[in-house]
């Protein structure tokens, strides 16, 4: 399972239910990544949306406390282990988590890949990305070349699990 996100320098990722900054290129490979696949978010990472509603494109799962709570066009989760089983018939590598702040740490012991854009500079932020570079658990493999957005520096980065179990029949 994979994460994505953009993060700023101190891993902040929104601020009173807001992303902290819109850079078009970012919103491109978070599309390129996630279209055709399968996305896990919460009921107020919804409500962010343009109209509130999910995403074209892909297969939502909501996650919500509220047992009574449905939305068009997504699968509704009330736990974890429910969002994993509607998402268990689907590629691990093919499902993202998506957000918020709450979601991101329960998913994360389940993912094994996070796509990352760290943007150079701290937010006002009230909401925060667990930080991966802290985490002896994750490591980054790649980073890609520094961008630009008017004023805004960036770069997409990938880290990965250090105890992802290798894939059958290949050595270590």
């Amino acid at each position: 399972m994979n994460c994505i996100v953009n993060v700023d320098n101190n891993w902040g990722i929104g601020l009173k239910n807001k992303l902290l900054v819109s850079i078009p290129a970012d919103l491109r490979f978070f599309q390129s990544k996630t279209k055709g696949k399968v996305v896990i978010f919460g009921r107020s990472t919804l409500e962010t949306f343009p109209g509130g509603m999910p995403l074209k494109n892909r297969l939502n799962i909501v996650i919500s406390r509220n047992p009574n709570y449905s939305v068009p066009d997504a699968l509704v989760a009330h736990s974890v282990e429910e969002a994993i089983e509607l998402a268990s018939e689907y590629a691990s590598e093919d499902v993202f988590v998506i957000g918020g702040a709450s979601v991101y740490r329960q998913f994360l012991p389940y993912c094994d890949t996070a796509y990352v854009t760290r943007t150079d500079y701290c937010y006002d932020a009230d909401t925060h990305f667990p930080n991966l570079d802290a985490d002896p658990e994750w490591e980054c493999i790649e980073e890609g070349e520094e961008q630009t957005y008017y004023d805004i520096v960036f770069r997409f980065t990938k880290y990965v699990r250090k105890d992802t179990p290798s894939t059958e029949g290949s050595e270590q």
